[in-house]
């Protein structure tokens, strides 16, 4: 998710994607139904916008996790990480380097903070993987280790939910298996979010996008990262580069199309140019790209197959980098969707 991160050349899949996305670049410009309240439920609002808060210092603010503004209305702890005794399953702690720069922040510490957002009307929920987290679940036994453990941090940590940022490949059946059993564990308040990187969620074909599709019922916001990616393929067919309000619109418009609810797709940016190896945007283009979206206007040379009033909203890359702007990403674009 950070910098340094795979790049893909969207001509590699052309023919492929164009031909799942065939039916899609001939819909007639028709408004879709605002979404209400997402098939999965939450206590978050319908306008969201999430944030990773950095359980490690990579140059960025190091945070107190009650630091964290009041403008995210998600907040994802970066990272679990794969338990090295037991298949499939994750561990978490407060990291030594994060006390260390904070003058000591222990997991006490850590509890009462993530208490004190959700006190405040924030939710936080618990990121798995990331660029360099590597956790495999791919038979019932990994998926039962991590639900069990996942529940266990849960309940001592007291996160709303799960965040899946699995970057070294996804078995969508497995992980719908260990998904649903959290389901079935924690009850419906909770919050799963996913955030595939951009090539991940190209076609319905592909396994993020089966995941997410599978656990429509459950899930709460698909968080796509659109930045690191090169050039893509948009729903209508066309090849847009990175960095664009064509790119956004033209890149999310392919899940709007192809399964989700509008309240699941959220649009997934890096807060400043240090925070990724490209992609960024001034905060100004992700809300034209909202707008574009929601309305149909200020979409530069893409044209939306349909409008998706009810569209989530927005994430970020991260709440930390965030910081080091003076907050500019959560101000402008949490400004946007509480408006």
């Amino acid at each position: 998710m950070r910098t340094h991160r795979r790049w893909a050349a969207a001509t590699a899949l052309a023919t492929a994607i164009l031909l799942s996305l065939s039916g899609v670049a001939q819909a007639q410009a028709q408004p879709s139904e605002p979404a209400g309240t997402p098939p999965g439920t939450s206590a978050l609002p319908d306008r969201a916008l999430t944030g990773y808060w950095h359980n490690f210092d990579n140059g960025s603010t190091v945070l107190r996790l009650s630091d964290v503004p009041d403008s995210y209305d998600l907040v994802a702890v970066a990272f679990a990480e794969a338990d090295p005794t037991t298949p499939g399953a994750v561990t978490f702690n407060v990291s030594p380097e994060v006390s260390d720069a904070l003058g000591g922040y222990t997991d006490d510490d850590f509890t009462q903070d993530v208490a004190a957002l959700q006190a405040a009307g924030q939710s936080v929920i618990l990121s798995v993987g990331g660029e360099l987290g590597n956790v495999i679940v791919n038979n019932p036994t990994s998926a039962a280790n991590f639900a069990d453990s996942l529940i266990d941090l849960i309940g001592q940590y007291g996160f709303d939910g799960v965040d899946i940022d699995l970057e070294h490949g996804i078995d969508p059946t497995h992980q719908e298996m260990a998904l649903r059993q959290v389901s079935e564990a924690i009850g419906p308040e909770l919050i799963i979010a996913m955030a595939p990187q951009t090539l991940d969620m190209q076609s319905p074909s592909g396994a993020y996008f089966q995941l997410a599709l599978n656990i429509q019922d459950i899930l709460t916001v698909v968080n796509t990262q659109y930045y690191n990616s090169g050039t893509m393929l948009g729903c209508d067919g066309q090849v847009y580069a990175q960095g664009t309000v064509e790119f956004l619109a033209a890149l999310t418009c392919i899940q709007l199309e192809n399964g989700l609810d509008p309240s699941q797709v959220a649009l997934g940016l890096p807060a400043t140019s240090q925070a990724a190896g490209g992609g960024y945007v001034d905060p100004s283009v992700v809300v034209a790209a909202l707008t574009c979206l929601a309305e149909g206007t200020g979409c530069g040379s893409f044209t939306p197959p349909n409008t998706y009033p009810g569209i989530r909203g927005a994430m970020t890359w991260s709440i930390n980098w965030d910081a080091t702007n003076n907050y500019q990403f959560a101000d402008t674009v949490g400004g946007h969707l509480d408006s």
